[in-house]
């Protein structure tokens, strides 16, 4: 068992359009709604290569009915904690000229007891997990030491924790050394106080991080791949050239690829595979989330990967 956390899930709407312009009237051709949220969307990941996943997190009102109602559906065990308030809505705008404009909604506010019904259910809900996942960021009320609380938490239980936050969320939890990191440069400047301009500055920062006690440091670069640190080794994999529909996802497919490699045992560099090619695939469907699987395996074989 696997159990994800999404503090602050949602209902995204993906807009398709021609071209998007500010100040006019836009038409839209099409709309989809899709559950959301940076841990809903490594579960639904996992759930398509068969992996027994528990689903953690705040939901309220219709909204968060309408996600728990999904991954009900795709297999998933739900643990969700409730809330008084409406979880959000987000919209993803994909124009034909290849912008992706992303509105977000803060979320419904935590009140001090629903937090501690939270933390109730978070004990109950990794008692057989293995391997937590902590992605995204909170609401208002959500304290920003609350993932450093969970990692502490689970690490006390022995679990392993993997971690894919930003912001203060991040910055106050990395001192609880989860067992993997995954943030993307502007994020390893803001952990590390370095500017990044080079790999080599990429390389120095992601060893100062690991350096702190974190095993496993992945660093997204985006449409350039990934970097990749586990104790003293170093790799580097550019992502293959793909015709990108929607890139909302290619993140937490990387937490989700990096949970299942681990999982099988894969070597470091057949495991940098896996999350480049399971990365690269999820950008080529409208959908966040959604892996074509031949797609991805097709992407995996042409991954070079480059050690320093």
């Amino acid at each position: 068992m696997i159990t994800t956390v999404t503090l602050n899930p949602a209902q995204d709407r993906t807009f398709t359009t021609a071209r998007m312009i500010l100040g006019q009237v836009n038409r839209i051709d099409s709309v989809k709604n899709i559950a959301g949220g940076k841990g809903i969307n490594v579960t639904k990941v996992l759930r398509q290569y068969g992996y027994e996943v528990r689903t953690l997190g705040f939901l309220g009102g219709y909204t968060g009915k309408f996600i728990e109602d999904y991954v009900r559906s795709i297999g998933a065990e739900c643990f969700f904690t409730y809330v008084d308030g409406e979880t959000r809505v987000n919209i993803n705008i994909l124009s034909q000229d290849g912008y992706v404009t992303e509105l977000l909604e803060p979320g419904p506010d935590v009140g001090e007891k629903e937090l501690g019904r939270f933390l109730v259910d978070f004990d109950k809900g990794i008692e057989d997990s293995q391997l937590v996942i902590l992605s995204g960021s909170a609401s208002e009320g959500v304290p920003p030491t609350i993932y450093q609380d969970l990692i502490l938490r689970a690490k006390s239980r022995g679990k392993k924790v993997i971690l894919d936050s930003s912001g203060v969320f991040l910055k106050e939890s990395i001192n609880a050394c989860p067992y993997m990191v995954k943030p993307n440069i502007k994020e390893l400047e803001i952990l590390s106080g370095r500017k990044i301009k080079r790999m080599e500055d990429a390389i120095g920062a992601a060893l100062q991080i690991g350096g702190r006690g974190i095993n496993h440091v992945m660093v997204s670069m985006g449409a350039k791949g990934l970097l990749y640190i586990n104790n003293r080794e170093i790799m580097y994999a550019k992502a293959p050239q793909v015709k990108a529909v929607n890139t909302v996802g290619c993140g937490d497919s990387v937490v989700a690829a990096f949970a299942m490699a681990h999982e099988q045992g894969m070597s470091n560099e057949e495991l940098l595979k896996f999350c480049v090619g399971i990365s690269a695939a999820n950008a080529t469907t409208l959908e966040s989330a959604v892996i074509p699987m031949d797609k991805a395996e097709e992407l995996m074989e042409q991954v070079k990967v480059v050690r320093y």
